[in-house]
């Protein structure tokens, strides 16, 4: 059995989805594991990780916006230490995770044919978000 670990790093440009597949794809393949498992883990409290479909970029927009009707800006929130749209992002993240975890299976990431790998960013300014890797197996 072995593992590897790392933190790969994203630039956002505000509230959405970055598709990051293709960077965990890329650290994955230099392993060289055949089998086993990588979790991801966001370490942010006001961005997540999701895996969903990465051809109809619609989805992406329903997404976002169906997540800013469920946890709306608004000035009933308590905390607010960094503008309007702080709590809210909290509320987000928490309600899409920030950890996911793929198997692994003859040296290939399990994905669907249409799933990506996605940083939800929940804040509206840009951010460099940080997301650490584990990948256990042989």
């Amino acid at each position: 059995m072995r593992q590897a670990t790392y933190i790969l790093s994203f630039d956002t440009h505000g509230q959405g989805l970055v598709e990051i597949t293709r960077d965990v794809v890329r650290w994955v393949a230099e392993q060289a594991f055949d089998q086993g498992l990588l979790t991801l883990f966001c370490q942010h409290t006001s961005a997540s990780l999701l895996i969903q479909e990465n051809a109809a970029p619609e989805v992406r927009t329903d997404l976002q916006d169906w997540i800013a009707r469920l946890a709306p800006e608004s000035a009933d929130y308590a905390h607010d230490d960094e503008g309007s749209d702080d709590m809210p992002a909290h509320l987000r993240a928490a309600l899409t995770g920030i950890h996911l975890s793929i198997p692994l299976i003859g040296g290939t990431l399990a994905l669907g044919t249409w799933q990506g790998i996605y940083l939800f960013e929940h804040r509206r300014r840009p951010h460099r978000r940080a997301v650490a890797l584990h990948l256990i197996g042989k």
